[in-house]
């Protein structure tokens, strides 16, 4: 018999997802008449494009090229055919299961649907065998023998709107049976129908335009396994296939794919059990009421193995599920054994859409997101299809911010292509993507909101980069990622602090959230900036990453207060006339001192201003309102040495802000003053910036010239106190020669053993102080 088509249309579809089908592709297009617009001499006449006669033809199709499609380019992963398989014999037993209600026959309504499958290497093939609802003749020529036709969809829209919602069928392209010529060569099918008196019959293919179906005669009574229906497809692998009939390999691929199909599964395997038992030849020479040896001998059993022990926990209502049983299951899906989930939600989505889904979030950072926070191998969300498992890749489905997330999503609403591994942009994925991140959001707040603060303390340092990042990525969700924030600040020590907390705290008459930005928390409380806002009792937060600062500039204002960058210039305070006067007295006093740094520093700085909100600290230096912080700096001199680009380009520079009322600023207005040209005075404003520069978290340009400046400072100031002295001229030990070991003196040689004893010994037996040292005799040394 040939193969059929039941539409060239289908078949586009099913090579393509994002096909666009024309059935005149190969030809001219031919506009309509009614929008065809040409010349005058080109015009026809009316009766010229009258319809004559008008007849209707079916599409044909190249029913080989058809196949040669489906084969090698519908699917993109030669695995997924055990799955196709697997999900076809499950729609088998769940149809017998349906139609056994109905049954008068109590054998068949006392049996139970299962799945077996068998490798067998020395004959290259597998076998797979369900005792499901079987085929009929008819139902092969028709479910087989035409491409595109969906016995399961068929059996479905028979069942109507009204039919049972306890069916849990999967197929519904009719493609899925020809995923076996991706292994395979030659299929044969032998079926039995659970209709009373079907006959067994046998179908087989090449993958060729053509298959053929006979009648079994005098089956084998075990078939089935003395099931009254069912069907066993053999599959006769290619020679670059034999790896699939390996058990280890087919388990392997059952586990990814199957492993929550609803009827028991089971795959034949080789196992090897060790026993003890009598020892033979180490008992030949045993004595009366001696205990016999024994000796352990490797045994080796084939049986049929139950492998999808495991329950799909997400299809259960939450009520029925206990603690214990969401965090088993999380460490068996995931391969978590060591890892003990933080917290979960477990839910459904009804009405338009319908899905099931159950998120976890982790107690530790996933090994693969410890190198990389994105990495690309991370499958965090699995997708299933009615209990089926689809993939694991698709990245529209959660947004990358919460990687870290990991969970299952069961939905039948899915806009899948026809090989399940394309996931269609749609409105439906629009939906539940919406409603997963809520969800998220809502375990990330009670973690937030328990009493025991150390479980958020913990999240946040596995996960709190990944929340910042959703700042800066989801505009959607900003307003609620922003609240579950943490930062330590110059008030919080070793905790951390919130933006709502911060602002319960804030002092009176603070109009601004202020932060500073640096690397680690040791460095940014170095930082002379924070003494301009602490000496006001203000609180300043810490951003010691590279994407706290474009975190900060993402959230902008939080409950009517403004975040400020406190090392950028110009902090705004109210500030009384008399605060005003001083300052601009202060100007004009050290007016010498900005210009003489000026000049010094040209090129390094932007300007030099006097701060009256500086108080141990000589100098700072600040950026410019649209300046670069430090940090951000260095990470753009990062990605440009990545990039191979020049590092050389000067960055945005500075402001150099003085503390008037510090010692050192008041000695250099004095150096200069009196000596402003001498190289002790310029040596001297390098360094007050070298300084500034350092406590406020930037680099040494020229560490050579920095440590120059240092010793000449060193230097002069011990000459001024006089401690330098003349060194010593210590004479070299003399040098004894091989040939005169005589002249070399016993009590001299236990010297210099007893020396090099006490270099080489351990710390903890060293002699203490109060000990005498036991002499070392000279003929023992020698």
């Amino acid at each position: 018999m040939k193969f059929t088509s039941t539409t060239l249309l289908c078949l586009a579809y099913a090579a393509s997802s994002s096909f666009a089908f024309s059935p005149c592709r190969s030809r001219a297009f031919v506009a309509p008449a009614a929008t065809c617009r040409l010349a005058p001499a080109l015009h026809m006449s009316e009766a010229a494009v009258e319809k004559k006669e008008e007849e209707t033809f079916d599409f044909q199709a190249d029913v080989g090229r058809v196949m040669d499609i489906i084969i090698n380019s519908l699917y993109s992963d030669r695995d997924i055919f055990l799955r196709e398989l697997v999900s076809n014999a499950a729609d088998a037993c769940d149809k017998k299961r349906f139609l056994s209600i109905t049954s008068e026959d109590s054998k068949v309504a006392g049996e139970l649907p299962s799945i077996k499958i068998r490798g067998d290497p020395e004959n290259n093939v597998i076998i797979l065998e369900d005792t499901g609802v079987g085929m009929t003749k008819d139902e092969l020529k028709n479910n087989l023998g035409k491409i595109a036709q969906s016995g399961t969809r068929n059996f479905a829209d028979a069942l109507g709107k009204g039919g049972d919602d306890s069916v849990n069928l999967i197929g519904q392209f009719g493609v899925g049976f020809y995923s076996a010529y991706l292994i395979a060569d030659k299929v044969e099918v032998i079926t039995k129908s659970m209709q009373e008196g079907s006959p067994v019959y046998r179908w087989e293919s090449d993958s060729c335009s053509s298959f053929t179906i006979s009648e079994v005669e005098n089956p084998d009574e075990d078939l089935f396994d003395g099931a009254s229906s069912g069907s066993r497809l053999i599959l006769h692998l290619k020679d670059d296939a034999m790896q699939y009939a390996e058990s280890s390999k087919l388990d392997e691929l059952l586990n990814h794919y199957s492993e929550f199909i609803e009827y028991p599964i089971s795959i034949y395997k080789e196992t090897t059990e060790y026993e003890k038992v009598l020892d033979v030849e180490a008992n030949a020479d045993l004595k009366e009421g001696d205990e016999p040896k024994m000796k352990t001998v490797p045994t080796t059993k084939s049986d049929y193995e139950l492998l999808n022990s495991q329950k799909p926990l997400w299809l259960r209502s939450p009520k029925e599920v206990e603690e214990e049983e969401y965090k088993e299951f999380y460490k068996a899906a995931f391969r978590a054994s060591y890892d003990e989930p933080q917290k979960w939600t477990h839910f459904s989505l009804e009405g338009q859409i319908e899905c099931k889904a159950l998120l976890y979030v982790p107690g530790m950072l996933p090994f693969e997101l410890s190198k990389d926070m994105f990495d690309e191998n991370a499958r965090n969300i699995r997708l299933y299809v009615k209990r089926v498992f689809i993939n694991d890749k698709f990245e529209d489905i959660m947004p990358r911010w919460l990687k870290f997330v990991r969970g299952i999503v069961d939905s039948n609403d899915l806009p899948l292509n026809v090989s399940r591994e394309i996931l269609q942009k749609s409105k439906v994925l629009s939906i539940i993507n919406k409603r997963l991140v809520r969800k998220s959001l809502d375990m990330f707040r009670d973690l937030a909101a328990d009493e025991d603060s150390s479980k958020y303390t913990m999240f946040w340092n596995n996960f709190g980069k990944y929340l910042k990042v959703g700042v800066i990525e989801d505009d959607r969700n900003r307003n609620d990622i922003v609240p579950l924030l943490r930062f330590q600040s110059s008030k919080s020590g070793d905790e951390y602090t919130s933006l709502d907390k911060y602002v319960e705290g804030m002092a009176e008459g603070q109009k601004s959230i202020y932060y500073v930005t640096g690397d680690g928390k040791e460095n940014v409380e170095m930082s002379p900036v924070i003494e301009k806002l602490t000496s006001k009792g203000y609180e300043v937060l810490y951003s010691t990453e590279p994407v706290d600062e474009i975190t900060m500039e993402s959230i902008s204002e939080y409950k009517d207060f403004k975040l400020v960058d406190s090392s950028k210039e110009g902090l705004d305070f109210e500030e009384d006339e008399d605060s005003k006067k001083q300052k601009s007295d202060l100007e004009e006093q050290y007016a010498d001192v900005r210009e003489f740094l000026e000049s010094q520093l040209v090129g390094k700085i932007n300007k030099v201003s006097v701060s009256t909100l500086l108080t141990n600290s000589p100098a700072a230096l600040v950026q410019s309102a649209y300046g670069m912080s430090p940090t951000m700096q260095r990470y753009m001199k990062a990605q440009a040495v990545a990039q191979g680009g020049n590092t050389n380009e000067s960055m945005n520079q500075a402001v150099l802000e003085i503390n008037p009322n510090h010692p050192i600023i008041q000695d250099l207005n004095s150096m200069i003053k009196g000596k402003q040209e001498e190289e002790e005075t310029k040596n001297f404003a390098m360094l007050i910036y070298d300084v500034a520069s350092m406590t406020s978290g930037y680099d040494i340009d020229d560490a050579s010239n920095f440590a120059q400046r240092v010793m000449s400072l060193m230097s002069s100031s011990s000459q001024e106190t006089g401690v330098v002295q003349e060194a010593e001229v210590v004479e070299p030990l003399p040098v004894i020669e091989d040939d005169e070991p005589e002249s070399i003196k016993p009590e001299v040689v236990a010297e210099v053993a007893a020396e090099v004893v006490a270099e080489v010994v351990e710390p903890s037996s060293k002699i203490e102080d109060d000990d005498e040292p036991e002499a070392i005799k000279p003929e023992v040394v020698a």
